[in-house]
């Protein structure tokens, strides 16, 4: 007897639509033992059935879905055609010849829930997320191996949303060699350093590169404030567009170090940048109380809510930095302010920013709106997708 679950009455509709979850308030019953990670046929509440998808006994989402083609088999020839799907996706975006850096995988919105993949340069790194990312994890890094085999493989699979599946975080090589760390990629004709064993989620921000690359257009003679700058990204683009000054501010000196160096490879006149290792919090009511003034400041703070119970005091968040940003700003300057936040929505952020800039005594228009890069997409039946929101702030 195939595994199955059977939904609770009304619970279907999401699935007609192509939602790729089924919550575990939503399943009536289980047919079978389905182990972690195997796949379930999803039947609504009269015995039609809906969908295929991984079994996760231990997490609020019950099953994540795979297909809904009756015909189609989960198995190894599956994931090679959804990763060469991927990577086609890929090869159609603008300018992806600029960059070797990019996400050749966005999880659920490329069909294939709790699997991340990102390709720097020969090196693919995996994030296998969910229980039935992981119970494929030999197919998968077998078809990778098939497509890429140029390619080092590296898992970093060490976060802790893999205990809700059941799964411990783990991370290492799983095929070939790792070049020294860290290794080189090339974004939009700037050259930048990228540690895949220990830097930040899969070892770069990628999401931000068509970020980056807009926020050049603002930088040009200005002085510019790099808020959670990282390993320099946006300061670096900004050196690069003739910025006449530039304060990357960081918590982490190691990130800060890595800063450096990527505005020495790009050849960059290093009497224009300080690397500062600081709470922003802090400074930014420093440079407040001081009378430091910037031209551009950017804010691209890590994820404030990883949880519904968490928003509210996010939006705090948000809110508290972007009015003190808006409060340094010189007038006329411009505030590029983001949120990672997938919970937060983006009008919500448009009236978080509206509402720092009623309390920090500014007036503010909004000139532009940013999102993730196109290697980041959004599946149109998976909304959650689209976590990265960006607002390009006028201050006067």
């Amino acid at each position: 007897m195939t595994n199955s679950v059977v939904l609770v009455k009304g619970r279907e509709k999401s699935l007609l639509r192509r939602h790729p979850w089924v919550f575990s308030k939503g399943i009536k019953k289980v047919n079978g033992k389905p182990g972690l990670g195997q796949t379930v046929d999803v039947l609504s509440h009269d015995g039609r059935w809906l969908g295929k998808g991984a079994y996760s006994p231990e997490s609020q989402i019950r099953v994540r879905m795979w297909s809904f083609d009756q015909n189609e088999e989960i198995d190894r020839e599956f994931f090679k055609r959804r990763i060469e799907r991927a990577q086609q996706g890929r090869d159609l975006l603008p300018h992806q010849d600029r960059v070797t850096g990019y996400r050749l995988v966005a999880a659920e919105s490329d069909g294939l829930p709790g699997i991340t993949i990102d390709r720097f340069e020969n090196v693919l790194v995996c994030q296998l997320l969910s229980a039935g990312a992981d119970f494929w994890r030999g197919d998968l890094i077998s078809v990778l191996g098939e497509l890429y085999p140029e390619c080092a493989i590296y898992e970093r699979s060490d976060v802790d949303v893999r205990k809700k599946e059941g799964l411990v975080p783990t991370s290492g090589l799983l095929k070939g060699e790792l070049p020294p760390q860290p290794m080189t990629i090339e974004e939009n004709g700037l050259k930048l350093l990228v540690d895949v064993v220990s830097g930040h989620k899969t070892g770069y921000y990628l999401d931000q590169r068509d970020n980056r690359l807009a926020s050049s257009r603002y930088t040009k003679g200005k002085t510019v404030l790099n808020c959670f700058s990282y390993t320099g990204g946006f300061g670096t683009y900004a050196l690069k567009a003739g910025a006449a000054k530039v304060v990357n501010a960081d918590v982490s000196g190691p990130a800060l170090a890595l800063a450096k160096q990527n505005a020495q490879l790009n050849q960059l006149d290093l009497s224009k940048v300080e690397f500062l290792e600081a709470d922003v919090f802090k400074l930014l009511r420093e440079y407040r109380d001081n009378g430091t003034k910037f031209d551009v400041i950017i804010l691209d703070p890590p994820k404030f809510a990883d949880s519904k119970a968490q928003l509210m005091g996010a939006c705090r968040g948000y809110k508290d930095i972007n009015m003190v940003a808006m409060q340094i700003l010189n007038p006329g300057g411009t505030l590029l302010t983001y949120s990672c936040s997938g919970l937060m929505d983006a009008n919500l952020f448009q009236k978080i920013v509206a509402d720092a800039a009623v309390d920090a005594g500014k007036d503010a228009q909004i000139i532009e709106r940013l999102s993730q890069a196109g290697d980041h997409p959004i599946g149109s039946a998976f909304p959650e997708g689209f976590y990265l929101k960006g607002l390009a702030v006028r201050v006067w």
